[in-house]
């Protein structure tokens, strides 16, 4: 995978990133100048923070709107944990299968395609070089340097076809220990899922035996605050794959958790509503 300023959270990367948030030239220099040739080789570890993220951001939500539904239609701390726990866990393994699944394929699919175009450099290398020139030419190259910097890189024919991959087809290749990185993506997918989902549950857990006296709403009005603050982090946290900054990330991700939350409760009231009669 690519290494990049922007993405990578480790190392040195986090400083060339300040010096960009800050437009400080000066220290974005220092950081090249100083910076050792390994420094940015780290994206296959930042790479990581993707399913940590988006595991658990899906993990509270889903674990959250349980609890939001079952606060909506009365439903006692037992049924939530029952609903929440079992829910959580199953839907946990499927993610990280799933995430393992669809990575796996993925990079296997790519290796294909750059089989193909590793045979065709090697049955025609006149027809891969010109389309490798048209596309240099499309991005503002002239005809003379597109030229001679494509012919200067089919010199390097393994080197020349990752960089088609990249250009033409728009696909990064995938290292040789792939299938081992699609294993941790799917691990961490689940790990995080599942941590991140219990958190709204860990309430009604602990409480009702740690105060007993402690109301249905109350449990629920602590669950909405654990969620919200959790919420709020992984927002934060997300702003270093985007343009805005932490607090306004923070922000959107909690706004849009409280709106599905809203919708949760509302279902789970107006279901109860509809069954209401049948149900002792």
């Amino acid at each position: 995978m690519p290494a990049n300023e922007g993405s990578s959270l480790l190392g040195g990367s986090s400083e060339a990133r300040r010096a960009y948030e800050g437009n400080d030239a000066e220290a974005s220099r220092l950081y090249h100048d100083n910076k050792d040739s390994s420094q940015e080789m780290h994206q296959s570890e930042g790479g990581l923070l993707k399913p940590t993220i988006f595991g658990g951001l899906d993990g509270i939500l889903t674990s959250f709107a349980i609890v939001a539904g079952a606060a909506g239609g009365n439903l006692s701390s037992e049924v939530v944990l029952i609903l929440g726990f079992s829910n959580i866990f199953a839907d946990a393994l499927s993610m990280g299968v799933g995430e393992f699944l669809s990575s796996k394929a993925e990079n296997e699919w790519i290796l294909r395609e750059r089989q193909r175009e590793e045979w065709e450099m090697d049955n025609y290398p006149e027809g891969e070089i010109r389309e490798m020139v048209e596309i240099y030419e499309a991005r503002g190259l002239s005809h003379e340097d597109a030229e001679l910097v494509v012919q200067t890189m089919a010199k390097y024919k393994s080197f020349f076809v990752d960089v088609m991959m990249n250009h033409e087809l728009d696909l990064q290749v995938p290292e040789e220990d792939h299938v081992k990185e699609s294993f941790k993506e799917g691990l961490i997918m689940f790990c995080s899922f599942a941590f991140f989902g219990a958190l709204p549950l860990l309430g009604y857990a602990i409480f009702p035996t740690t105060f007993p006296h402690m109301t249905a709403d109350g449990l629920f009005i602590t669950a909405c605050v654990v969620t919200g603050c959790v919420l709020f982090f992984l927002g934060a946290v997300k702003s270093h794959f985007s343009a805005n900054s932490w607090y306004w990330s923070g922000l959107e991700t909690l706004l849009l958790g409280g709106t599905c939350a809203t919708v949760a409760f509302s279902i789970g009231q107006l279901v109860k509503g509809v069954v209401s009669p049948s149900v002792h």
